[in-house]
């Protein structure tokens, strides 16, 4: 859950001579002295593995304008993350993942991977997410988070912990076994990764940390800040249909359908084949 409370403090900048006229003060944020994944400890009592953890702490911690957005994201959109992890039986954990990916927002990479959970186009085709010129299901919610529960639970059977599941989301099933075979590891922990994956199951941790308590780290959000869940009917639609069109009829516009429906990239669907659609029941002030 993300509920943030208002902190209430001063600031209080002194003002002085010379370069002394304003004075702050920065220090790493704690790292604790335990910590799960997925209900798997995190082994802090190793130095690199707590130094591992207090430099993705010490990232989110003095990225103010991503955290605080992503913080704000949240409200909108884990709640319906977290009922879907349940529903396909994955920890709730795994939600940081697609936090770490995306922070809740459907961006593209320069590698081409798309959507909250970061799909690359043969990966999301293997998973059945329809990519064509006129939509791309990597960008379906529902849809995305599904195959990725899929994806995890197939690499959970395979590795047998959670940890290298995810571990294996950042860099493919098949690099992580051959490095669990060449070093005889079976611990993220102990394995030497490229540095990308190496920080992968690190940061989802730190997102963990902060976004549950984020006054811990300094971020004072007060509760109407935090964005509301979009509220819709979902109806059954085939094609071919004009998307504006569309939107005008249902008392809308197609910005604000794309906003509940990002998946639709193009103003009109030729096909004829049934998708549903959110339609708003209001336009959130």
């Amino acid at each position: 859950m993300f509920l943030s409370t208002v902190c209430t403090s001063s600031l209080t900048a002194q003002f002085g001579a010379g370069r002394d006229a304003l004075k702050q003060n920065i220090d790493s944020p704690p790292v604790p002295a335990e910590a799960t994944f997925c209900g798997e400890d995190i082994p802090l009592k190793y130095f690199d593995v707590r130094e591992s953890l207090g430099r993705e702490l010490n990232s989110l911690s003095y990225w103010h304008s991503s955290m605080i957005y992503t913080i704000q994201l949240a409200g909108r959109y884990m709640g319906a993350i977290e009922n879907l992890l349940k529903q396909y039986g994955v920890p709730d954990d795994i939600k940081y993942l697609c936090v770490a990916e995306s922070n809740l927002q459907n961006v593209v990479s320069p590698a081409r991977a798309a959507g909250f959970w970061q799909f690359l186009p043969g990966t999301a085709k293997e998973f059945d997410l329809q990519i064509t010129a006129e939509i791309d299901e990597r960008y379906n919610l529902e849809k995305a988070t599904k195959a990725a529960c899929e994806y995890l639970k197939i690499a959970y059977n395979k590795f047998g912990n959670w940890t290298l599941a995810a571990a294996s989301y950042n860099v493919g099933m098949a690099h992580i076994a051959n490095q669990v075979a060449l070093q005889k590891q079976k611990s993220y922990y102990d394995l030497q990764l490229n540095q990308e994956t190496i920080r992968y199951v690190y940061r989802a941790v730190a997102y963990k940390l902060v976004m549950t308590e984020p006054e811990k780290f300094g971020f004072c959000i007060s509760p109407e800040s935090i964005f509301e869940p979009l509220t819709y009917k979902e109806i059954d639609v085939t094609g071919p249909v004009d998307w504006i069109v569309f939107s005008e009829k249902h008392g809308t516009n197609y910005k604000v359908l794309k906003i509940f429906n990002p998946w639709i990239i193009n103003t009109k669907l030729s096909t004829a084949k049934t998708y549903k659609v959110k339609i708003p029941l209001k336009r959130i002030q």
